[in-house]
């Protein structure tokens, strides 16, 4: 394996797992690998808890931070979050707020305790992302940060890098690779139109060893389609220096994945995922249900751009999850995840899925070194 991303940051393995359970942090870090934290949808004082019970429990293994400052939204500008969030919701129609509630409360998923309708803007934007990097860089114990969502803006960029931590972006196209590239960060996640969350068109064999010709020495983590240790060895064939994974955690033993959504996971087909505007306003990779669909329909509203359909939509994220079990939700629940969940069927540790993939890895590389010619 390429080492040159795991002596900079003290691991064994290169291999990234993006999560939003801090137990899946620290399992994977301590088995070698290094845990990175999804900070979009926790506020400030909730992401502080998170970073506390993760450098309690971590020892002295590494970890990342993940948090979303798109390029691009809707309301851009230099104001507060709290004047930010006013001016947007005053662009969100009514429509799209009642539609959404109907399609709750039509599914018998049950309503927020408090009554509120709303989860805010979830980190969404520079305003809220701001405080949740500068809490991730109050730890010792955390090495690295990501963005999800396009270049980082350059003073973000230098204040992680004068802390003496590397800086990376996810990207999923070879346009955008280069921009990375000049904007001096110290890694790329190039990730395939089949991985989970937010993507592109482009699959994951196509799109990385272009990305590789286009930034030469500048790290390449594969993202996309990595389930086992076979796709491991692919992406390093092709140039990566490590892998950047994520559906790959969503059901194991540590995921704080409610049973029923976990199952509906494991269910999963290769061919149940879709791509829609539906809940973040950009297009994302998820499981297709009943919600998916009720909002591609010509009767129905069109998805609002980011962060305005978060807005709408982050009241049906926490409901969904936390009542997972509940009446029909899993037919409007959001499930984001890459088609690599096909081959994901059953529950296993972290410590169990990181000594599978090694497995699989070497045996990968030992029977293609077999169909090499005898010198």
């Amino acid at each position: 394996m390429n080492l040159s991303l795991c002596d900079k940051l003290g691991i064994d393995y290169p291999i990234f797992a993006f999560t939003h359970c801090r137990d899946v942090v620290v399992a994977v870090s301590k088995a070698g690998g290094i845990g990175v934290l999804g900070a979009v949808g926790f506020s400030p004082e909730q992401l502080k808890e998170e970073l506390d019970w993760i450098e309690e429990h971590i020892g002295d293994k590494p970890y990342g931070v993940d948090i979303v400052i798109p390029q691009k939204y809707e309301g851009m500008g230099d104001m507060s979050a709290e004047e930010l969030e006013k001016k947007l919701w005053e662009m969100v129609p009514q429509g799209h707020i009642d539609f959404a509630q109907k399609l709750l409360a039509d599914h018998g998923v049950p309503e927020w305790p408090d009554g509120t309708t709303s989860m805010g803007l979830m980190g969404w934007t520079e305003a809220t992302a701001t405080p949740l990097l500068e809490e991730a860089l109050t730890r010792p114990g955390c090495k690295l940060i990501a963005n999800a969502l396009g270049t980082p803006p350059a003073d973000k960029i230098k204040q992680v890098q004068d802390s003496g931590r590397l800086i990376g972006a996810l990207c999923g196209k070879v346009k955008q690779a280069v921009a990375h590239k000049e904007a001096g960060l110290d890694f790329v996640v190039a990730q395939g139109g089949e991985g989970g969350g937010h993507t592109g068109d482009v699959g994951s064999v196509v799109l990385w060893p272009q990305i590789v010709d286009a930034i030469g020495d500048l790290p390449m983590l594969a993202a996309g389609g990595i389930g086992n240790g076979r796709q491991i060895a692919a992406a390093l064939a092709m140039g990566a220096a490590g892998v950047w994974t994520g559906s790959l955690w969503l059901t194991v033993e540590e995921a704080h994945t409610q049973p029923a959504q976990k199952q509906s996971l494991l269910d999963a087909t290769s061919e149940d995922t879709v791509r829609s505007r539906s809940w973040t306003g950009k297009s994302c990779r998820m499981l297709k249900n009943e919600w998916t669909e009720a909002w591609e329909r010509e009767d129905t509203p069109d998805p609002l751009g980011m962060p305005l359909q978060g807005l709408v939509t982050s009241d049906g994220i926490r409901r969904t999850s936390v009542y997972a079990d509940r009446g029909e939700c899993q037919k409007v629940a959001f499930n984001p995840c890459g088609q690599v969940i096909g081959q994901i069927n059953q529950v296993e540790s972290c410590r169990q899925v990181m000594q599978r993939l090694l497995e699989e890895y070497v045996d990968a590389v030992a029977m293609a070194g077999r169909m090499l010619p005898d010198s």
